[in-house]
C-alpha cells in the first residue's frame, strides 16, 4: 500500500479582481505491485497524474465521529517534471522522502512553506 499527500492548486480572481491561489490537500491510496514500484520511483516534488475514485469513510475517536476522504487510485502516471524546472522523469533525485507530492511540482504538507 502506498499513501501519498497530493496538493492541487487553483488560481482565481476574487470579487475585487485580485489574483488569489488556493491549495487543497488530498490523500491518495494505491495498492498492489504498482504501489510497490511507485514507492521506489516517487520523491518529494514529483509531478504525477492520478486516476481513481473518491471514497469517504467514518471512524470514532475519543467519542467523536470523524470522516476521512481518500482517492483510491487505479492509476498514477509520472508527469516527468519536478519543482525548480528540473526534469526528473520520475527518477529519484537525492535522498528526499516520498510522502508528499503535488500536481505542480511543489511538495510538502499542510502548513509547510511552499513557493508557488
Amino acid at each position: 500500500m502506498l499513501n501519498i499527500r497530493l496538493a492541487t492548486n487553483e488560481s482565481y480572481l476574487d470579487k475585487d479582481k485580485v489574483r488569489r491561489e488556493r491549495t487543497d490537500w488530498h490523500t491518495v491510496v494505491l495498492f498492489g505491485r504498482r504501489a510497490e514500484a511507485l514507492a521506489k520511483l516517487l520523491v518529494k516534488g514529483s509531478s504525477i497524474f492520478v486516476e481513481g475514485s473518491i471514497r469517504t469513510s467514518s471512524y470514532e475517536k475519543d467519542g467523536v465521529k470523524k470522516f476521512k476522504t481518500e482517492i483510491h487510485a487505479q492509476n498514477i502516471i509520472l508527469a516527468g517534471g519536478r519543482r525548480g524546472g528540473e526534469q526528473g522523469g520520475g527518477q529519484p533525485q537525492g535522498g528526499q522522502g516520498q510522502d508528499d507530492f503535488d500536481q505542480h511540482g511543489a511538495a510538502g504538507g499542510p502548513g509547510d512553506d511552499l513557493p508557488y
